[in-house]
């Protein structure tokens, strides 16, 4: 596992000794065919006006999969309900889901980034989620549990392969001061999928319908796998700037002075495996909540299902709203506070919602949405702070994590069958206590290099408005260096 993949990632060394292209030569090459991940392309420095349009776009393909996260959750009481099935056993949609974020990123879908590039990724992705949503329809005729698991799980292996190279592209592109304020704000379209997913499933996909009829659910995704495989045409012609772990890894080195940056083996970065690990346990513990959150309504408020659903609707809203909080709070506070913030209010209101009863208790549950929101993009770009020419591998580790979706919510249906939903919270509320020892240790042993990220001044412009860290950049200080000393910089000097 340590060594998958390992050959596509270059040495410190022999990115220090390639010619340094501008981060104009980097917008300028197209890279339609594939790029070298050893190379350096001019990226490293890209500055906000660069990024914005590249960034916008893959900020569509989050609110794609927010869409596909919405829905699933409202399939989920829809299949308990019309084919009489256990909340355990629904919760094998969250197992087929969610299992093909164990298999995709640390194999293939890591590979192919690594390999092939941001663009040819993204393509992929694209093409097996289009896949998956075409499965739906004759598993939606033949009302066929296992047929719906099994397309789940073809969606589930494209929209894992689209966030194995989505969420380090939104982290790395731009100055790196701003990473985790771009990918939470790109993920807050995310949640705003998530939002009108249970609204249009309570209000146009299953309303006025028969309760066993399922066949909604085939126009839904076929209408999805024509957007998809549209959205991968445009893909191709986009100009996206490829960011190689080449041009991370010199990024790295140039804020060195202000992180204490060391060149180390992927198996000692320790934050970084932390936070696969934190991460396994928050996406498990999230994905129990929203799986349950309708059922938990219903048995706490003594409510219809249509009603649950719109609970669960404001508390989708409520988590979109969360999510562009926390961007907005990350302009003003260190990113590892606002986590630290997010997680206690996390903890507080997942313990409250197991004793409160009626409208109280999803009030409650309702708050543990509001506070999830930040957690996962800001593990994500923590955690890949400060590795360099390990930033897509680590990357697709994190995004593996992301598997932890299929344990938690079976184990939290087990427990809601046998002892009820407001004691099954007990299954989520391990996750998170697990989870919220992460920004602690952020915040205690990480704090130095995480700040020195922040401090930064790569990508933005100097007074004469080059990309500082750019090589235009570097030329002009060391031919400044030089006139005052009446001799000519030296090559290395310059690339350097």
């Amino acid at each position: 596992m340590f060594s998958f993949g390992k050959k596509e990632e270059p040495e410190l060394a022999e990115v220090l000794d390639q010619r340094r292209p501008s981060n104009v030569e980097a917008m300028n090459q197209q890279h339609r065919k594939s790029v070298s991940n050893r190379g350096l392309t001019g990226a490293s420095a890209l500055t906000v006006k660069q990024s914005i349009f590249p960034i916008t776009l893959v900020t569509i393909l989050f609110f794609l999969w927010g869409f596909a996260y919405g829905l699933l959750d409202v399939l989920n009481a829809k299949f308990q309900n019309s084919l009489g099935i256990t909340a355990a056993k629904a919760g094998g949609l969250q197992g087929a889901y969610f299992g093909a974020y164990l298999i995709g990123p640390p194999t293939y879908s890591g590979w192919i980034v690594r390999k092939f590039g941001y663009r040819w990724t993204f393509i992929v992705g694209l093409c097996i989620y289009g896949v998956g949503a075409l499965m739906f329809w004759p598993s939606a005729v033949k009302r066929s549990f296992a047929g719906f698991c099994g397309s789940l799980f073809i969606v589930g292996s494209g929209l894992s392969t689209l966030e194995t190279s989505a969420n380090p592209f939104i982290a790395t592109c731009g100055p790196p001061r701003l990473s985790e304020f771009r990918l939470e704000l790109s993920q807050s379209f995310q949640a705003i999928g998530s939002v009108m997913a249970p609204l249009l499933a309570s209000r146009v996909f299953f309303t006025e319908t028969d309760p066993t009829d399922l066949s909604n659910v085939q126009w839904t995704y076929l209408g999805i796998a024509a957007f998809v495989f549209l959205l991968a045409v445009v893909f191709f012609f986009a100009p996206i700037p490829e960011v190689t772990d080449a041009d991370m890894a010199l990024q790295a080195e140039q804020c060195s002075g202000l992180t204490g940056y060391v060149d180390k083996p992927l198996r000692k970065q320790y934050k970084l495996l932390f936070g696969v690990v934190a991460q396994f346990c928050y996406v498990g513990a999230q994905v129990g909540v929203a799986a349950q959150f309708i059922k938990y309504s219903v048995e706490s408020a003594n409510i219809s299902d249509a009603a649950g659903s719109d609970r669960y609707a404001i508390g989708q809203g409520l988590f979109a709203i969360g999510r562009f909080a926390a961007a907005g709070l990350m302009m003003i506070m260190k990113p590892r506070w606002v986590l630290l913030v997010f997680m206690t209010g996390v903890m507080i209101f997942i313990c409250a919602s197991m004793g409160a009863k009626g409208e109280g208790g999803v009030a409650m549950l309702t708050l543990v949405l509001f506070f999830e929101s930040c957690v996962f993009p800001t593990i994500f770009t923590l955690s890949i702070r400060g590795l360099g020419r390990h930033t897509k591998r680590g990357s697709s580790w994190i995004v593996a994590a992301v598997s932890g979706g299929a344990l938690f919510p079976s184990l939290t249906g087990l427990v809601a069958d046998h002892k009820g939903y407001h004691i099954a919270m007990c299954v989520p509320l391990i996750g998170f206590a697990v989870a919220f020892a992460f920004p602690i240790y952020l915040n205690t042993i990480c704090a130095q290099e995480l700040d020195g990220f922040r401090e930064t001044k790569i990508g933005y412009h100097d007074d004469e408005g080059l990309a500082i860290g750019d090589i235009k950049h570097e030329e002009r200080k060391a031919s400044l260096i030089h006139e005052e000393k009446g001799v000519l910089p030296t090559e290395k000097e310059i690339s350097y």
